[in-house]
């Protein structure tokens, strides 16, 4: 032993076999009989042993860290529960593999170089990531990194659609904002307002696409664009009513921007549902909370998190399967607000 830290060799005499066999089981090889394997894992425990990564990422040639990569600032992502509910299913699947998380933001053009070069340094072996805008230049980055990509949404760059291999996992949005806007129309709303995403992302133009096919004849199209926040849903909300005063309901593209739009309607003298019903998207924690709950639609947006970082670490050990992305159904919940 070296001090009181032990040593691979120390667990190769414990268990009786050798050094490489030793390193082996450790480091995950194949060609070691169960006995062995055994013994070698058992040595481990006893000793205490913990694997110099160094040294492992030599042997193996993988870090056991994988990049998630959010562009977004470090203030929206803390402030916006869609991001910890995927980030705690991303970190779950994660620690289930013995894999590390590595946490990068992008908070202005400036971060982009420095992310590139983090990525393309060998300190992780692939990476998850989403919330991105168009023209984007993280995948970009991470393809000449050479590093394995799923991402969080779908990809919306020119030819993404057609690109071999390109793996994402996402809820079907424009599904989803039909149901919330045939519900509406159902309970005889007639003048449906739409609170947009921004609009140079992906999962913001779904849900619009489904707000407009499912309002197809059954009402004049009235849309402000917000930004997935609570004061941008407020501002689109007053935009809607001051162009539209006699406005009977909202369709929200975020829970977020629904309960802004919530604020606004109370500021204006407007019940809901009684003048105003109100239909957001996402059913995280916000929906439960606002006055009245909202009607929403339900994404499993943890489960989702923790099915990306399975995809990926599919992938980084080898398997041979076919690899598809992953579109969930979205289903409505329906409240006391719509």
């Amino acid at each position: 032993m070296s001090g009181n830290r032990p040593t691979l060799e120390a667990v190769a005499a414990r268990a009786g076999v050798s050094r490489a066999t030793a390193s082996r089981v450790v480091n995950g090889g194949a060609g070691v009989r169960e006995t062995l394997r055994e013994r070698v894992q058992r040595a481990v425990a006893e000793l205490g042993y913990v694997p110099n990564q160094a040294a492992r990422t030599l042997v193996t040639r993988r870090t056991g860290a994988v990049a998630v990569v959010i562009a977004e600032p470090e203030s929206r992502v803390f402030a916006d529960p869609f991001f910890a509910r995927q980030l705690r299913g991303i970190s779950g699947a994660l620690a289930a593999a013995d894999t590390q998380l590595v946490l990068l933001y992008v908070a202005d053009r400036e971060d982009y170089p420095r992310i590139g070069r983090f990525l393309s340094g060998g300190h992780v072996d692939g990476a998850l990531m989403f919330s991105l805008h168009r023209d984007d230049p993280l995948p970009g980055l991470a393809a000449a990194a050479g590093l394995p990509v799923v991402y969080g949404g779908r990809p919306g760059w020119p030819g993404a659609a057609g690109e071999p291999g390109l793996l994402y996992v996402d809820t079907d949005n424009r599904a989803g904002a039909e149901l919330a806007v045939r519900h509406l129309l159902a309970r005889g709303r007639r003048r449906i307002g739409h609170i947009a995403g921004p609009l140079d992302q992906t999962s913001a133009v779904d849900r619009l696409a489904g707000y407009r096919a499912a309002l197809e004849g059954g009402g004049p199209e009235l849309v402000a664009e917000g930004d997935f926040t609570p004061a941008g849903g407020e501002r689109a909300m007053a935009e809607l009513l001051a162009r539209v005063p006699d406005l009977d309901a909202v369709f929200a593209a975020s829970d977020l921007m629904a309960t802004g739009a919530l604020r606004t309607l109370r500021a204006h003298g407007r019940r809901v549902p009684d003048d105003v019903a109100v239909v957001g998207y996402d059913d995280l924690e916000p929906a439960i909370w606002t006055e009245p709950p909202l009607t929403t639609v339900h994404q499993d947006v943890e489960g989702m998190g923790a099915v990306m970082a399975r995809l990926l670490l599919r992938g980084l050990a080898g398997g041979q399967e076919r690899q598809d992305p992953v579109v969930t159904m979205p289903r409505l919940v329906v409240r006391e607000s719509g």
